[in-house]
């Protein structure tokens, strides 16, 4: 099968990752493929085979939506592809054109819980689309085509334990995504910034255009000297911090499901996560309110004194393999 995967960018990130961890396995079972985004670090990781093409498909400027889709519609004719699979808004435009062009039959998969705006509009007019979980799915409800399967996160099994590294003495805290508000990295912040009397490390691994902002509120708290801004990470490296952490903090305010919630779950890291709908499915008991500074600190000190992170489940997360032979079966329900 030939299929063209097309997302905005190709730099760090969750549904990067998806896809780039897709794009590897569909090619691993011989399927051909094609990848437009507007570049990106990690387009070094790709397999050597995929053809990369670059446009502005992060744009929402109509007129440059409509010139992406015209260029695609002209390059179907050389590459022949059996099927468009879209990830996020604008990609999900640029595919309803194209296929309103040419006839390819085109799918989406929902990363994230997107405002219900005029932004999601072609979702309805697709030929498919995957969720990543039941809690995005049920978030847009009423926005999506009869054939709508959920399809988790898959990860790569870590070559790295947990339990291998020595965890002794000081708290050594991570966090690893994006620097945007989504994150709430600045809830995690405030929450250390009380518990100065405690022996702990934070580290950050990720960019972002809140970077600066984060950096002097750390400074402003006077937490500066404890929290490392690392910037963005290969995967081996990510893995690497994970293993050697005592605990990660995911203080998001909205997240389809969060990869790196089951990369650290399976690695045996602890977790202290927020209240999200799109991990309650895998939680055993309460998590922390999104937002609630207080909630995240007493969270953060009981992690310290006792060890108790959030009752987080590893059981039931799928591996990058699993996620594509579901995927191929979709496709081919999909484009048969």
């Amino acid at each position: 099968m030939k299929i063209l995967y097309i997302i905005p960018g190709f730099d760090e990130g969750g549904a990067e990752v998806h896809v780039l961890n897709l794009i590897r396995e569909m090619s691993a079972l011989g399927h051909e493929i094609t990848l437009i985004s507007s570049g990106g670090r990690l387009e070094r990781e790709l397999p050597e085979s995929v053809n990369l093409l670059h446009m502005p498909a992060q744009s929402k400027n109509p007129l440059t939506v409509i010139l992406c889709a015209l260029r695609i519609s002209r390059l179907s004719k050389k590459y022949n592809w059996d099927i468009i699979h879209a990830h996020s808004r604008v990609p999900a435009w640029i595919s309803w054109l194209v296929s309103r062009l040419t006839g390819i039959k085109w799918l989406f998969t929902a990363h994230a819980l997107y405002s219900l705006n005029y932004g999601i509009a072609p979702f309805n007019h697709s030929d498919g689309a995957i969720c990543i979980s039941e809690a995005v799915m049920n978030h847009l409800q009423g926005h999506l085509p009869a054939n709508t399967a959920i399809i988790p996160n898959g990860i790569i099994p870590p070559k790295l334990r947990h339990k291998d590294f020595p965890h002794d003495g000081i708290t050594k805290f991570l966090a690893v995504g994006r620097l945007t508000h989504l994150k709430g990295l600045d809830v995690a912040l405030k929450a250390l910034a009380e518990l100065k009397g405690y022996d702990w490390t934070l580290d950050v691994l990720g960019e972002g255009h809140e970077r600066r902002e984060l950096e002097g509120l750390s400074r402003s708290l006077g937490i500066d000297g404890r929290v490392n801004f690392l910037g963005d990470k290969d995967r081996p490296e990510v893995e690497e911090y994970m293993a050697a952490s005592s605990c990660l903090l995911f203080p998001s305010y909205s997240e389809g499901m969060g990869l790196v919630v089951l990369e650290a779950l399976s690695i045996g890291l602890p977790v202290i996560a927020s209240d999200l709908e799109a991990l309650r499915g895998i939680a055993g008991g309460e998590l922390v309110p999104a937002g609630d500074v207080g909630a995240w600190r007493e969270a953060v000190r009981e992690f310290i004194e006792t060890g108790r992170a959030s009752p987080l489940r590893s059981e039931g997360i799928i591996t990058v393999h699993d996620m594509a032979a579901m995927t191929e079966e979709y496709y081919k329900k999909t484009a048969p």
